[in-house]
């Protein structure tokens, strides 16, 4: 159930519920690809900074350790020790990032695995049984995820076949969610819209989709290599013909800057690699912008990250401390910056839904936004 709690603008203040609890929107969704956050991060420093929902990949944990595997250990809940909602991408966007490994067709596609060479095939039934042995709370619909640019043709002709795909999905989801032997029954299933940069062809798709009633909407193909404006209009264009009524979720998006120009176009969830991935090398949020506590200036600055923080890394440890931690080559360096990372983009997201419910939207994105501008071009 999908229950908006206020609307300010085109931002919507909002709460899904799942069968592991529910997701308070707008929400950042933090990036377990193989079942953990890439830095040291476990289940339990998810929960201490206040995680809401872990991303999962079905494309990687298919290949290791194997979804079956998962399912006979009880779900992936229990195998990653988190007790909170997952969502599972699909394998599309292996589509996109596996380009020289796979092989497109109208059943679905071939990949050589990346890890040791095998033919694996996946297609819209085959991405939905992993999804459910894997026992997440939301599953995406297979689809194509288009590289930029893309020739119009090619782009309308993967968009119809995703929409097929899409189809395949739905039918092998419900036979999936009446089987005795699925793990999570009431497991929601998203529709995924595509389009690239061609506003038409992704808004004549948005209302595809809108007919087939799905549980949720993403925005899919974006962030992938066109500007941010371009991605603003894309977005803006798009979302007012998907259900309002349903949650919309901008997959792969974004900085703290893309999240706000998002929530202020009507999007609610958003997951990313950023925070863990400029963590592991030195680069920590602020809300005076990004900072790379490898700069020299950072050697004798006793301060924490952030004074504005109260993560738990910054409650203790000085910009120099982690500096020296990377120097050394101590993984505890990784560990603190990712740590510092999430609670910062997760606060982010606890804010601008008070925000939103207390109707100061634009006033607390302008607020940020100034922020980050005044920082220079280090800001995110």
């Amino acid at each position: 159930m999908y229950e908006i709690i206020n609307i300010d603008g085109a931002a919507k203040r909002a709460r899904l519920m799942t069968p592991h609890g529910a997701i308070e929107t707008p929400a950042f969704m933090n990036v377990a690809t193989q079942a953990a956050i890439k830095g040291a991060v476990s289940a339990e420093d998810l929960r201490g900074i206040g995680c809401q929902v872990a991303l999962s990949n079905t494309y990687h944990l298919h290949v290791r350790p194997g979804d079956e595997i998962i399912k006979k250990l009880g779900g992936l809940h229990k195998f990653m020790a988190w007790d909170g909602p997952i969502l599972t991408d699909s394998g599309g966007y292996q589509v996109f990032s596996l380009s020289g490994l796979r092989k497109i067709k109208e059943e679905g596609v071939y990949f050589s695995s990346h890890v040791d060479g095998r033919k694996i095939f996946m297609g819209p039934e085959e991405s939905m049984t992993i999804q459910a042995n894997l026992g997440s709370d939301i599953a995406m619909a297979f689809d194509e995820c288009v590289p930029y640019p893309c020739e119009r043709r090619y782009m309308a002709d993967s968009v119809a076949r995703t929409t097929r795909w899409l189809d395949r999905c739905v039918t092998r989801h419900d036979a999936l969610i009446r089987s005795d032997e699925t793990l999570n029954k009431g497991q929601a299933l998203f529709g995924i819209n595509q389009g690239g940069t061609y506003a038409d062809i992704r808004i004549e798709h948005a209302k595809e989709l809108s007919e087939r009633g799905m549980d949720g909407f993403a925005l899919g193909g974006l962030a992938v290599g066109e500007d941010a404006d371009e991605m603003y209009y894309i977005i803006e264009e798009t979302a007012r013909y998907l259900p309002k009524d349903k949650p919309t979720y901008l997959m792969g998006v974004g900085t703290p800057a893309n999240i706000l120009e998002a929530v202020s176009r009507g999007v609610d969830f958003f997951d990313c690699v950023l925070p863990a991935r400029n963590g592991r090398h030195a680069n920590v949020y602020t809300n005076a912008g990004k900072l790379n506590l490898m700069n020299a200036r950072y050697e004798t600055d006793g301060n924490p990250i952030s004074d504005e923080c109260a993560c738990p890394v910054c409650r203790v440890y000085s910009r120099a401390y982690i500096r020296h931690l990377f120097k050394a080559g101590e993984l505890l360096a990784k560990r603190l910056c990712v740590l510092h990372n999430l609670f910062y983009f997760n606060n982010l997201m606890s804010e601008i839904r008070q925000s939103v419910e207390n109707g100061r939207f634009d006033e607390y994105k302008r607020e940020r936004l100034d922020g980050f501008s005044a920082a220079g071009p280090t800001a995110e």
